[in-house]
């Protein structure tokens, strides 16, 4: 069996990864509306795309699907941000380490390792960062598609298409083994 972070078994968790088109920031928190019903306690989510290309709007929707108090917004100058549940569920835990330069050892400073077990955690920026958090994790690479031209017969013009991502969804470990990513798609 190979390490959970071996290059071999990070390759073939890639080759599973689920590619999906969002044409909008609407879709994108219905995205994550979706996601949340497949997130669990002690769940590890990691965003990564550029600045400006959702990993927050994603987030919100995650709050909402996981019925969690609060506004979900953008934590980057408080590092972390706690949202309790108010169903019952997890709370969710939202990381913006992008300030964060020391990897694990300053998230574990933060302490939030500890939160981890009962919430689901969603860091946006962690890679190179916060792996070692989790043997299993959720990677969500958002990649903003841009001068994407209409498609034959469309006439609107290439403005209505800046808000146009691809999103790839990678399971890694066991616990995302038996999820059906394809089903968030849907």
């Amino acid at each position: 069996m190979e390490a959970p972070h071996s290059p071999a078994a990070e390759s073939a968790a890639r080759l599973a990864a689920v590619r999906l088109a969002v044409e909008s920031p609407e879709q994108m928190q219905e995205l994550g509306r979706r996601l949340a019903k497949l997130l669990r306690p002690g769940d590890l989510v990691m965003l990564t795309g550029e600045l400006g290309a959702g990993k927050t709007t994603l987030t919100r929707g995650l709050g909402e699907g996981l019925g969690v108090r609060g506004a979900v917004t953008s934590p980057t100058f408080v590092i972390a941000r706690v949202h309790p549940s108010l169903t019952g569920g997890p709370a969710l835990v939202h990381v913006d380490a992008y300030r964060l330069g020391g990897g694990l050892d300053e998230m574990e400073d933060l302490d939030l390792d500890v939160s981890l077990p009962e919430s689901v955690m969603v860091v946006e920026w962690g890679d190179g960062k916060v792996e070692d958090l989790s043997d299993d994790r959720l990677h969500v690479l958002i990649h903003r598609v841009v001068g994407a031209a209409p498609s034959p017969g469309e006439t609107a013009g290439p403005a209505e298409y800046d808000d146009r991502r691809e999103v790839t969804l990678t399971g890694f470990g066991a616990r995302w083994d038996t999820v059906d990513l394809t089903s968030v798609g849907a």
